[in-house]
């Protein structure tokens, strides 16, 4: 035998309070395991939603596709509030709408037939330099009439703004040249002044300034192009004439078949802009 000496000490640990195991189920009985409530679908549901769980990829796609939604909603309502406005509209005012659609076609068109006209004629002449010249004094004489420095006649309208409130305004007036711009005038005077492509209105005290000479109130347009179009654009649904109008202002509009404008601008010389072919 060995040394008792030499054997291996072990040493006994005191138990610690919380490490004592908890008493078992006594002898005989069976042993319960506690069984966690069955979930209804619901539960399950949500558990599974919350708390999210969102990568970044997911963020990104969904901001794309709400900025996409808000884009289409934008682009329904404004369509919504076109529609909305057409449907309103009298049956009368919206055959004049067409119409007036249908003429600035037809304008576009004819523009269109000129221009090949012009070419075929340089194509097909015989003499080309004299058709040549006589072109360039056509179209000299037509950028004379749009420039203001040649006085021109033709069929067209007279429109006469009355303001007595004085609540007409440069804008008023610019909304009413662009109109009949667009529905096909050739030349426009207002007053004493010659309407041109680089003109400029402002308000001036009781009245308005049209490239910096003051005109008042009546505001006499004389303008020549279509009869047949240019009223129309003037009296379309919320157009020139029911501006105006809603601002107590009087509008007339007469047809002719003969206006003269003969408001003049000085032919001016360019400071810097020169010939290319030069």
């Amino acid at each position: 035998m060995t040394d008792p000496n030499e054997w291996p000490e072990y040493r006994l640990r005191r138990a610690l309070p919380d490490e004592v195991p908890a008493p078992g189920p006594e002898a005989g009985q069976p042993r319960q395991e506690k069984s966690r409530p069955e979930l209804t679908g619901r539960q399950r549901l949500v558990d599974g939603l919350w708390p999210p769980r969102v990568s970044r990829a997911q963020l990104i796609v969904a901001l794309l596709l709400f900025g996409l939604g808000f884009g289409l909603a934008v682009q329904v309502a404004s369509n919504s509030d076109t529609d909305s406005a057409l449907r309103g509209a009298r049956q009368e005012d919206l055959v004049r709408i067409l119409d007036e659609l249908d003429n600035r076609t037809q304008r576009l068109e004819d523009e269109k037939t000129g221009l090949e006209q012009q070419r075929q004629e340089l194509e097909n002449s015989s003499d080309q330099a004299e058709e040549a010249r006589r072109q360039t004094a056509e179209k000299e004489r037509q950028l004379g009439i749009l420039a203001g420095t040649v006085a021109a006649q033709g069929p067209g309208i007279t429109m006469t703004i009355s303001d007595t409130k004085g609540t007409v305004k440069a804008d008023m007036l610019l909304d009413a040249i662009q109109e009949l711009r667009a529905a096909g005038a050739e030349a426009v005077q207002v007053n004493a002044v010659r309407i041109v492509a680089g003109s400029y209105l402002s308000d001036s005290g009781d009245g308005v300034s049209v490239d910096g000479n003051k005109i008042n109130a009546p505001y006499r347009f004389k303008v020549i192009g279509k009869p047949q179009d240019l009223e129309p654009a003037l009296n379309i649904p919320g157009g020139v004439v029911q501006t105006l109008e809603k601002e107590q202002a009087t509008v007339t509009v007469e047809r002719s078949d003969k206006i003269i404008v003969d408001a003049l601008r000085p032919a001016k010389e360019p400071d810097y802009a020169r010939s290319s072919s030069q």
